[in-house]
């Protein structure tokens, strides 16, 4: 269990976020920018710019590190990074100088997108070659990106706190060229901004965990009226972006109808809602869009009691038929578990954080997991008006693979990103954390890949359910549960472990250019969740090897340029903009530059 302690950290960064959104004010601009163009020795300096529809232009600035020429065409990972210079949430240089003479601590510098050698066998694997730092604002604590990158894309990027969304254009990378913001001012009905998804046409929906900016009756882009109780409150919402930042809809999450009286909401909204939207995919060829009920946003950081039902357990389908005009069609709530905890936020359905939907045409289910209750849920038909969910996996099957001699309860173990292979044949997940306290920080975390063949092509006639303890620790009895391949640990001395991942999406064909490929071969993760909060992390990037038979395995050639350790290190001094100092990697994403695909 969370201990209340902890998140008592965080206060003052709901409280300014709050602010924030309530005002949609402009915070006080980081120093100076270098001018476009400008060379500084080594690193290679230029600048973009976009003007808000606040009033306020905003940044990108690259520092792209000179490289010898290796005559091949590169891949690239980009690191959604947040500066961890000093504590606390969004403000201007003139509050981070005051709270220096307060705590005796040093001052912000940039938020910016890393970008990586990804391209295995370069002499710079692993090297960050340019940091793409962002300007005005400071401590936005960059969250999620989109899942999957595919050529022409933008980069849709969210600032949890700044409640601010970057559309950066990835055309040409190294280098990052801005393409539109998305302020506090251009969603009045939704705050805190968490992940993105891309449709065909290189727009994209986001979903937006908390409530509106003020507190009361917010009117969406058709007309629609919800009443929340305020920026990283209830309801969230899903939007439409076009690839310059525009918000072409905001779409209410929450139904017109009180929803169940377990959804509560601090203060409580009437009619009562569980819609705090994290994860959300897409199926445009079967005109659905599925997001992931997570929890009441500033509540959950807050623990201001023992209420809870605060924590979602809650799944949300949209018909999309008509892009701009999604429309609800069903909230389902997950069944509980056979675990039965001592708190209510580990059961098995609690903290609904990722969704993960099928791909191939022949295939409709969609999977989802929970970061509180440790589980993996499926449905086979996102089609059917009531779809059913049962639970198909347990956490802890996978660390009782790891540790069998241990007790192995893992209610609360932050289970994270979910992504299906794009033949849909493989499931992989990461975990933060075991769940209590009995491995005494041995292998806090994981990530581990699942077989879903049978549970898929079993379609509507799936019988795989988790509901006795033997299942819990072994895995399904039914002959259609998904089976657990393998299971990498993820050891991290702070007690934090891997909250986001990617799977790369390429492969080198004929030329050395790059195709999209649907059977991966290696995965990226971080370590690193929410700034002071128990499951900070080592602030590490690492590169996972996946084989043809989904045996993983640490990829040791993916070293820090320091120190020359495998995993990237972002607890560091220098960075191609400067002696900046350690730094949070959350979002991350395979890319190739534009002119490198085919």
């Amino acid at each position: 269990m969370v201990g209340i302690e902890p998140f008592s950290n965080l206060r003052r960064r709901a409280i300014v976020l709050i602010a924030l959104a309530a005002t949609a004010a402009g915070l006080v601009a980081s120093p100076p920018l270098a001018g476009a163009d400008a060379g500084a020795g080594d690193v290679v300096v230029s600048t973009s710019s976009v003007k808000g529809r606040d009033g306020t232009t905003y940044t990108v600035t690259n520092h792209v590190v000179r490289t010898k020429g290796e005559g091949r065409r590169k891949e690239w990972l980009l690191v959604w990074t947040g500066d961890a210079s000093v504590p606390g949430g969004p403000v201007g240089a003139a509050s981070h100088a005051a709270h220096r003479k307060a705590d005796g601590e040093g001052s912000a510098d940039p938020d910016f997108l890393a970008v990586i050698d990804a391209t295995k066998g370069s002499r710079d694997y692993g090297k960050v070659v340019n940091t793409a730092t962002i300007g005005p604002l400071l401590q936005n604590e960059p969250h999620h990106m989109q899942y999957v990158w595919h050529k022409g894309d933008k980069v849709y990027a969210g600032g949890l706190l700044s409640d601010t969304t970057y559309v950066f254009d990835v055309a040409r990378l190294p280098q990052v060229r801005l393409s539109g913001v998305v302020t506090a001012t251009d969603t009045p009905c939704g705050t805190a901004p968490d992940a993105f998804t891309t449709l065909k046409d290189g727009t994209a929906y986001g979903a937006y965990m908390g409530g509106p900016n003020v507190p009361g009756p917010c009117t969406y882009t058709h007309g629609e009226v919800r009443t929340g109780n305020g920026a990283a409150g209830t309801p969230g919402e899903v939007l439409r972006l076009d690839q310059s930042g525009r918000v072409r809809v905001e779409y209410p999450a929450a139904t017109e109808a009180a929803e169940p009286d377990t959804c509560h909401s601090i203060p409580q909204v009437d009619p009562p809602t569980c819609a705090n939207p994290h994860g959300i995919r897409v199926r445009e060829d079967l005109n659905r869009l599925v997001t992931s009920d997570f929890a009441e946003v500033r509540s959950l950081m807050l623990i201001p009691s023992a209420d809870f039902y605060i924590a979602r357990d809650t799944v949300r389908i949209y018909d999309i038929a008509q892009r701009d005009r999604p429309r609800l069609l069903s909230v389902s709530r997950l069944p509980d578990g056979p675990r039965k905890e001592p708190f209510l936020i580990e059961e098995e359905p609690r903290v609904v954080m990722e969704t993960a939907l099928t791909n191939e045409r022949h295939h409709k289910g969609g999977f989802v997991s929970t970061m509180g209750g440790a589980s993996i849920y499926y449905t086979p038909d996102i089609t059917d008006p009531k779809p059913k969910w049962r639970e198909v996996f347990d956490d802890t099957t996978a660390f009782t693979r790891l540790a069998p001699e241990l007790d192995n309860r893992v209610g609360m173990d932050g289970g994270s990103w979910l992504q299906t292979s794009a033949d849909d044949r493989y499931l992989y997940h990461v975990v933060m954390r075991r769940g209590d306290e009995s491995s005494g920080g041995k292998d806090t975390g994981m990530v581990y890949v699942l077989d879903v063949r049978k549970l898929v092509d079993a379609g509507k006639r799936t019988r795989c359910n988790i509901d006795t303890m033997e299942e819990v620790t072994r895995g399904g009895a039914e002959p259609d549960c998904p089976s657990l391949v393998s299971v990498l640990p993820v050891e991290d001395p702070t007690a934090g472990g891997p909250h986001w991942a990617a799977l790369d999406n390429f492969r080198q064909g004929p030329g050395g250019y790059y195709q999209e490929t649907r059977q991966p071969t290696r995965l990226v993760l971080a370590n690193y969740f929410v700034a002071a909060s128990p499951f900070d992390g080592d602030h590490r990037v690492c590169m996972v090897n996946i084989s043809p038979r989904q045996q993983l395995s640490l990829d040791r050639t993916f070293k820090d340029e320091y120190t020359g350790r495998p995993c990237v290190e972002f607890n560091r001094s220098a960075w191609p903009h400067g002696e900046t100092g350690d730094a949070r990697p959350h979002g991350v994403l395979f890319a190739v530059s534009d002119a490198d695909v085919r």
